[in-house]
């Protein structure tokens, strides 16, 4: 068995929380808006790279990656007939859109990136299609450099929330993609991945596990990983998974679902798990966690997979039925991956 990573949890967490690092200035506010999409985009489409700004603290969403999900492989528990009544959840293959990425959090000359994406990793046929590895050509675009993020927080540890955490240097080893970042994990989420008791959606032991278990710093539930942005563990999907909680000015916040919900029918029916899920009764009960949050005022959320609605709101309808409710937000770029 792998040893187990030496430096204590507490210890590597408040090294990368007091992490130095010289910050540029954030040059988002400099990146064209793409023309052509609207504010509100379409949940059939691959998302664009967005960002919404609440009082002191901007999230983009850094688009790695585009995926196409199979209702049937990957959300067995949805009735055909809800696709057939719900049309424009699916593109014009019949599939789901799902995006993959990261969440670059900024407030002052402060970064945090949540997430790092597909990179070259692929999805199983079974569950659906991919093409991902743009993470760090649309950092580029938005002049923000590797260097100057100073944290990575992962919500799990699945293929396509950690594909660009690591980069081969010329002599193929791994390095991490952001030098100067501490590197985030929930300590019950890396432990069942370091000891290959999971390993449905596992990444690369030799590209990611291990170089991860040299730098890595753990948190338990409700530490604050980085300056107003805590984390709120909500096992079921993964062991440890992780929802993010970034506190804004004026009472606001946003949280960073992960994958607790893939896609807004999940919202109105908590019920249906998705096929990827090591633990449905404990999807089901951090869905309830998450929903009484989410629908107390002040409170925004960003979704990695809702195609290009990936900031909303969650309201009820007349009907009491709860809903996605997409809010405007700025398309900086075009989606940068394609599928063919």
């Amino acid at each position: 068995m792998p040893r187990t990573p030496g430096p204590s949890r507490r210890r590597v967490l408040r090294t990368a929380l007091a992490s130095t690092a010289a910050l540029s200035p954030t040059l988002l506010d400099t990146a064209p808006a793409h023309a052509a999409r609207p504010r509100i985009g379409a949940l059939s489409d691959q998302s664009a790279v967005r960002t919404l700004t609440l009082g002191d603290t901007r999230l983009t969403y850094v688009v790695d990656a585009a995926m196409e999900l199979d209702p049937v492989g990957f959300l067995p528990a949805v009735p055909a007939a809800y696709w057939q009544e719900h049309p424009e959840a699916l593109t014009r293959s019949g599939r789901i859109a799902a995006s993959a990425g990261g969440v670059l959090v900024e407030r002052g000359r402060r970064r945090l990136l949540i997430d790092v994406g597909l990179g070259g990793n692929v999805l199983s046929p079974a569950l659906g299609v991919s093409r991902g590895g743009a993470l760090l050509k649309t950092l580029r675009a938005l002049r923000v450099a590797p260097e100057s993020v100073d944290t990575v927080a992962f919500t799990h540890l699945h293929t396509d929330h950690t594909g660009v955490g690591f980069v081969p240097d010329r002599d193929q080893a791994p390095h991490k993609a952001f030098p100067c970042a501490g590197y985030l994990v929930a300590g019950a989420e890396w432990g069942p991945f370091w000891r290959g008791e999971i390993t449905v959606g596992a990444p690369s032991w030799a590209g990611f596990m291990v170089p991860m278990s040299r730098v890595l710093g753990e948190f338990d539930d409700g530490d604050e990983v980085w300056p107003g942005v805590t984390a709120l563990i909500t096992p079921g999907h993964s062991p440890g998974h992780t929802t993010y909680v970034v506190s804004a000015s004026r009472g606001r916040r946003i949280l960073v679902l992960g994958d607790a919900f893939h896609t807004p029918a999940q919202l109105t029916h908590p019920e249906w798990p998705s096929g990827p899920d090591v633990d449905v009764a404990g999807v089901l009960k951090a869905r309830r966690t998450l929903l009484d949050q989410l629908l107390a005022p002040r409170t925004y959320a960003f979704a990695f997979h809702f195609g290009d609605q990936a900031f909303g709101r969650v309201t009820r309808d007349a009907a009491g039925d709860v809903r996605w409710s997409p809010v405007p937000a700025r398309a900086l770029l075009p989606s940068p991956v394609r599928l063919p």
